[in-house]
């Protein structure tokens, strides 16, 4: 090699199976939708995955009568994966301890994906024709009668086919819900104030998450619905690449690797996710 040319001093250049899973793993638990919603296999070229429109129904026959035929209504949609990633940098002392590495690796990696895959599909803009979000489900408002709002998104999430048993609720949208009381001032929805938290409403399962808040007037607190109706896929796992060459551009910044005795860890995640969009309602802080 060339007299000054910088050789390439990657030590790390594979990442551990083990660690890659764990960040997977780590992703999926952090991650809302993932924890609520079915996991299926998704292979790199999409799938098609049929959805069941109306349920078959049995009729009474005699002993020696024809049985009826029920064809269910059936329709189809498309999970298409598409890339999710995210490139940090660490300085150069990481390398020297591969375990502090590693560490650091699980625990910023999988937050950033889970939260950039949650803001997406809660409120955000559609990778793709065939990703679903939440952004225009009907709306109810906790403001001023939080039982009656929750009760309003179970119904009209029954009135589509659905039954709530889930809500990924902001932290906002946890004050709130704390904050109910019945006529009597006892609070509506935890069994004590030393407990602080809200495992279930009307049976619902709630699982907290930052990525459920949007702020409009007014403001998006949560999301609520049938998370049978919802599923993501993700190909093979976590793919990560390690460099200590690059120049990365953040904004307008710009950071050279080499110069600064850094090095960055890229990690993608091919992800796919379709929901039935009408068994869920947002839930937001209007009166």
């Amino acid at each position: 090699m060339a007299s000054g040319v910088p050789t390439n001093r990657t030590y790390i250049s594979n990442i551990p199976t083990e660690v890659a899973q764990e960040i997977i793993q780590k992703a999926q638990s952090q991650s809302a939708i993932m924890t609520l919603a079915r996991r299926i296999a998704l292979p790199g070229w999409g799938l098609t995955i049929p959805v069941i429109t109306s349920d078959p129904a049995a009729e009474w026959v005699s002993e020696t009568g024809e049985k009826p035929v029920a064809n269910p209504g059936l329709e189809s949609k498309v999970m298409q994966p598409y890339k999710l990633a995210v490139i940090v940098p660490f300085s150069e002392e990481f390398r020297r301890d591969v375990n502090a590495l590693y560490n650091a690796l699980v625990e910023r990696l999988p937050l950033a994906l889970a939260e950039k895959f949650d803001e997406t599909a809660f409120h955000g803009a559609a990778p793709g024709s065939n990703f679903d979000i939440f952004a225009s489900c009907t709306a109810q408002g906790l403001g001023s009668d939080a039982y009656a709002g929750l009760v309003a998104a179970d119904g009209d999430i029954a009135d589509h086919g659905g039954l709530m048993n889930g809500i990924a609720l902001s932290p906002k949208g946890k004050s709130i819900l704390l904050a109910a009381k019945d006529g009597n001032d006892r609070p509506l929805f935890i069994n004590s104030v030393a407990e602080g938290v809200i495992p279930t409403v009307l049976g619902a399962r709630t699982v907290l998450t930052k990525a459920a808040y949007k702020a409009g007037t007014p403001n998006v607190v949560g999301v609520a619905g049938d998370w049978t109706q919802a599923m993501y896929g993700i190909v093979e796992g976590v793919n990560i690449s390690v460099s200590d060459q690059a120049t990365l551009t953040s904004g307008n910044s710009t950071i050279n690797l080499w110069q600064r005795n850094m090095f960055a860890v890229r990690a993608e995640i091919e992800v796919g996710f379709r929901a039935d969009t009408a068994c869920f309602n947002l839930l937001t802080d209007a009166n």
